[in-house]
This record gives C-alpha cells, sequence and structure tokens, in this order.
C-alpha cells in the first residue's frame, strides 16, 4: 500500500467507525423514543375508549333506571330489554345483556343468539367469554377483552367490552368497541417509527461517504500538493548537484590548465634546453643547472597536484580520520597565509560512518571558502567535539557578518549554506548560523549511534 493510501486509510477508518457508533446508538435511541411513544399512545387510547365505554354503560343505565326501580316486574323487564335493543351508535355499537345462568337477553347485531345458553359457548380462542363476563360483572363490573366477530366486516377482531351486573333482576348489561382500528392505528405508528429510523441510517449512511469522499479527496489533494513540492525539491536539488559538479569540474580545469598546464610546459621546454646544452661539452655545467631547476618545478608540480587531490577528497579523510584530516586542512590555510585559524577538539570520534565523516569535512571546507571570500575575517576557531552522543562542528569568525534572512530569500545567494545543510540532513543532522556585525558562527551536528561512540 502506497503512503497516500495509507495517510486516506488511517483518516478514513476513525471516522468510519466512529459514524458507525453514533448510527447504532441512533437507531437505538430512536428505537426506545418509538416504543415509548406508542406505548404513550396505545395508554391514551386506551384511556379514552375506557372512559368512553363506561360512559355508554351509565346512559344505557340510566335510561331504563325507572324501569329497574319497580323491581323485577315482567313489564318492566321487557320494556327495558326494549330500549336496550334499540340503543346503538355507529356501525358496531350496540349493548349486549345476559342473565347470570348465561342466557342471551338482548342481541340486536346478531338476534339468532337471543334464547340461547352461552355459558359454556367458546370463542375462536378457547376462552369462555361469557362466562368471564357474568363473572366480572357480578364482581363490581369492569372490563374485558375478548375476540368477537365484527358486524360491519364479519371478520373476529379484538374487543373490549364494560360490563356491570343488575342484582334484583339476575342481570348483565354491557357494550364494547372493537380494537382493531386501534391496532391497525398503532401497526402505523410502527411502520412510521421504522421508516424514520430507516431513513436516519441512510441519512448517516450518506453523510458519512461524503465524509470518507472529502477526506480522500484532501488527501489526495494534499499527496499531490506533497508531491509537486516534493518533485520541485528534487529537481532543484539535482541541479544544484550538476551546478556543484561543473563548478568542480571547472574549478579542476582552472587548476589543470593554470598550474600544472604552465608547470608541464616549462618543465618540457627547460628540458629540451638541457639537452641541447649536454650536446656542448662547454655548456655542460649549464645544463646541470637547467636540470636541477626542472627537478625544482617537478616538486612545485607535485605539492600542485596534492593540492587539487587534497581539494577533491584528501588521502587523511580515508587513512587517519576526520581529526586528522580538519587538522591538515586548518595547517594548509595557516600555511597559505590567508586565514589564521585556530582547531580543537575533545572526545571526538573517529570511528563514525565514513559518510558522516565526509560530510563534516565538506561543511569546514565550504564554511572556510565562505569565510575567505565574503568575511573578511583576521581569526576563525574551528572545534570538532562530541557531546551527549551528538558530533559538532563549530566555526566562528570575527568578520563583518551578513543578513541570514535576507540570504535565505535570494535565490541566487547562500548556495554554499543550503549545501551544507543539505548534506547534513541526507545524514540526519542539522544545520545552523548566526551572525551579527562581530562576526558568523556555523554549527554542524550529527547524532551518533551509542556503539559509535568512543573518543579520539
Amino acid at each position: 500500500m502506497k503512503l497516500r493510501h495509507k495517510i486516506i486509510f488511517f483518516a478514513a477508518t476513525p471516522l468510519l467507525i466512529s459514524f458507525g457508533v453514533i448510527a447504532v446508538v441512533v437507531w437505538h435511541q430512536t428505537i426506545r423514543l418509538g416504543e415509548q411513544q406508542r406505548q404513550s399512545i396505545q395508554e391514551a387510547y386506551r384511556s379514552s375508549k375506557d372512559a368512553e365505554l363506561r360512559h355508554y354503560v351509565d346512559l344505557a343505565v340510566h335510561s331504563i333506571a325507572h324501569l329497574y326501580e319497580r323491581g323485577d316486574a315482567e313489564n318492566a323487564k321487557r320494556e327495558a330489554l326494549d330500549i336496550l335493543a334499540r340503543l346503538d351508535y355507529g356501525d358496531d355499537g350496540y349493548f349486549f345483556a345476559y342473565d347470570f345462568a348465561g342466557n342471551t337477553l338482548v342481541h340486536p347485531r346478531q338476534p339468532e343468539l337471543l334464547g340461547r345458553n352461552l355459558w359454556d359457548w367458546e370463542n375462536v380462542d378457547g376462552t369462555k367469554t361469557i362466562q368471564r363476563l357474568i363473572v366480572r360483572a357480578r364482581g363490581g363490573g369492569g372490563y374485558e377483552r375478548y375476540l368477537w366477530r365484527k358486524p360491519s366486516s364479519s371478520t373476529v377482531a379484538p374487543k373490549l367490552a364494560y360490563v356491570i351486573a343488575l342484582p334484583k333482576w339476575g342481570w348483565i348489561i354491557g357494550t364494547g368497541i372493537y380494537l382493531d382500528d386501534v391496532d391497525a392505528a398503532l401497526a402505523n405508528i410502527d411502520r412510521q417509527i421504522s421508516g424514520h429510523n430507516l431513513d436516519t441510517m441512510r441519512l448517516i449512511a450518506v453523510i458519512a461517504l461524503l465524509s470518507v469522499a472529502a477526506v480522500a479527496g484532501f488527501g489526495l489533494m494534499f499527496n499531490l500538493s506533497e508531491q509537486r513540492v516534493a518533485d520541485a525539491k528534487l529537481r532543484e536539488l539535482a541541479q544544484r548537484v550538476v551546478l556543484s559538479q561543473e563548478e568542480e569540474r571547472a574549478r579542476v580545469a582552472r587548476d589543470l590548465h593554470d598550474g600544472i598546464s604552465q608547470h608541464l610546459v616549462s618543465i618540457k621546454l627547460q628540458t629540451e634546453a638541457a639537452i641541447i646544452k649536454l650536446e656542448s661539452p662547454q655548456q655542460i655545467a649549464a645544463a646541470g643547472d637547467a636540470f636541477e631547476h626542472t627537478v625544482e618545478q617537478m616538486n612545485r608540480l607535485l605539492g600542485e597536484i596534492r593540492h587539487i587531490s587534497h581539494g577533491l577528497r584528501p588521502a587523511l579523510l580515508d587513512d587517519m580520520g576526520l581529526t586528522s584530516a580538519l587538522q591538515f586542512l586548518c595547517d594548509e590555510w595557516n600555511a597559505n597565509g590567508e586565514l589564521r585559524i585556530d582547531f580543537s577538539f575533545s572526545g571526538t570520534s573517529n570511528a563514525s560512518p565514513d559518510v558522516v565523516n565526509t560530510v563534516m569535512f565538506r561543511v569546514a571546507q565550504e564554511a572556510l571558502n565562505n569565510i575567505w571570500r565574503h568575511a573578511k575575517a583576521s581569526a576563525v576557531s574551528l572545534e570538532l567535539a562530541e557531546k551527549e552522543g551528538m558530533f559538532l562542528l563549530t566555526i566562528r569568525d570575527n568578520g563583518i557578518g551578513f543578513d541570514t534572512g535576507e540570504i535565505a530569500k535570494h535565490p541566487k545567494q547562500g548556495i554554499g549554506l543550503r549545501n551544507m545543510a543539505e548534506r547534513l540532513q541526507a545524514v540526519g543532522g542539522s544545520f545552523s548560523v548566526s551572525s551579527s556585525s562581530e562576526g558568523t558562527v556555523v554549527v554542524a551536528q550529527v547524532p551518533l549511534p551509542a556503539r559509535e561512540a568512543s573518543y579520539a
């Protein structure tokens, strides 16, 4: 998996997990609220229906109260039954009456039941409904739920009845309402709640997908932007490498042309002249002087070659280590009289990796060249030290200094400083420079593994 894909994955995964947890919590909370809402509506329906049934029965009792007060005269009972048979409300609202033995006295919607004894009659669910109604009424009255055929649809539906007893006549009277409409309303509420839950889950899913898409989009944009910046830096670094190589080649070419080539031409001419002089016995002594002068020039030529070779890569760096190479570099500058450099070292590790030694040496070279070209310094100190697992190189001068901010902004200036910083970054090190009118301090440091920390 590529880095950009890993970034997007690790950014999107916690987001998806969060949305999943939110969805689960919202789902359970919605179900819980739906159940509470359903229970509240059901209780409200039940309370309203209970009050309605009791009110109907009270009206029926009030309508026959004057007859009931006469006692148990047969005429009064017949009139009461006629009144109850005529009382109704709606298509399925009627009153029924049974005696305590279970005989049907009034049933306007099912006249075929009149006169029949239903004490042992069992409902479709196996319950003896009429017995339960009589027991409920003789126990002080109340509500009873059972199944009964609905007159308007001829289907069996749940029914809630309220019954009371008329003890003097040995009757029970009551009425009931069918609850299939209530159950349908509650089922519709359940469907609505379930639909709202699904809509909420879909909305959360859409938001989650859009969020993940946004994270992926921003991640890709960020990766592309970072990649463009990295590519630009890589191209710039490659250009600097090529430029540094060309500058180094130009310097070597100048040294070869201006130094070694001229020495070789001079040696060639002097050698040819000495050979000509050897042909004459009178000029043998002059020929010897010419050869001696040629040897001196060859010695200077060898020194020039060593100087160029040391500039490319000093042999001491491989043979003796960084400390000796820096000491030799400082001695060369002091011998040329161009700079006065004080070199010191403390606890320095010569067992550091070759690449670190090379980087430190090049930083020292570049810093001394910059001081010689720009600082106008009369004194320089170079200190190499190992402190707390860090490889430190500190270079100070008493030159005129420069504005580090302006140098950093200018694309064609401070190339040497950038080269030093990039060399150190390549080996995990760091680079800092501070400058004022009193001088400049360059600090290069590289962390060293503990196993490499040995003293010189």
